[in-house]
C-alpha cells in the first residue's frame, strides 16, 4: 500500500465540504476498533498547531474509546462512498457489533499513531488529542438548544486533535 504525504491545508476545503455529507472518525482502544460518521468538525490551527476539532456526543462508544486512547484518525471519502458504510457507521453502535467488518471497510496501519486508517476513505489525518472540553448546552442560544438537544440528547465533547500526520492512500 502506497501513501502520498499531503499538507492538510491543501485539503481543508475538501474536508469541510465532505463534512456536509459526513466523514469518518476512527478510534481504537486495546483490540477494539470503531468508526463513526461525523458531520461536525473543523480543520485549522490552534495554539500554533495543526488541529482537527471533532464534536462527539458524550454517550457515544467512540467517546469511551477516546477516554482509553487519546488518538483518532479522520478518514475522508474523496472518491464517493458506499451507502452501506454510511448507514452502518452512522446509525449503529460499535459497542454491540464490528461496524468496520459489517460495512465492508478495510483498515490499514497508520504511520504515526495506533489508530488505523480506512482504505476506502483515502484522505487521512492522524490526530492526538491536545485538549477536550465538555459542552455546556445551557450556554447555547435557545433556538440551538431546541434544534439539536432534546432532554434525551447527550451534550458533545469537543476534541482538539493535533494533526501529527496527513496522507492520501493510493
Amino acid at each position: 500500500m502506497e501513501r502520498q504525504i499531503v499538507d492538510y491545508t491543501d485539503y481543508a476545503d475538501i474536508i469541510n465540504k465532505a463534512l456536509k455529507e459526513g466523514i469518518f472518525l476512527t478510534t481504537k482502544a486495546g483490540e477494539k476498533i470503531n468508526t463513526m460518521v461525523i458531520g461536525w468538525g473543523h480543520v485549522g490551527r490552534v495554539w500554533e498547531r495543526p488541529v482537527f476539532i471533532a464534536y462527539i456526543r458524550s454517550n457515544r462508544f467512540t467517546r469511551e474509546l477516546l477516554d482509553q486512547n487519546p488518538e483518532f484518525t479522520v478518514n475522508v471519502p474523496v472518491n464517493g462512498f458506499t451507502k452501506q458504510a454510511f448507514t452502518i457507521c452512522g446509525s449503529k453502535s460499535g459497542r454491540n457489533m464490528d461496524k468496520i467488518s459489517e460495512a465492508g471497510l478495510t483498515i490499514l496501519p497508520s504511520e504515526t499513531i495506533s489508530v488505523p486508517a480506512i482504505k476506502e476513505f483515502p484522505l487521512t489525518l492522524e490526530c492526538r488529542i491536545l485538549y477536550r472540553q465538555e459542552e455546556k448546552v445551557e450556554m447555547l442560544p435557545e433556538d440551538i438548544q431546541r434544534k439539536f438537544y432534546s432532554k434525551e440528547s447527550a451534550p458533545h465533547i469537543f476534541y482538539f486533535g493535533q494533526i501529527v500526520d496527513s496522507y492520501m492512500i493510493k
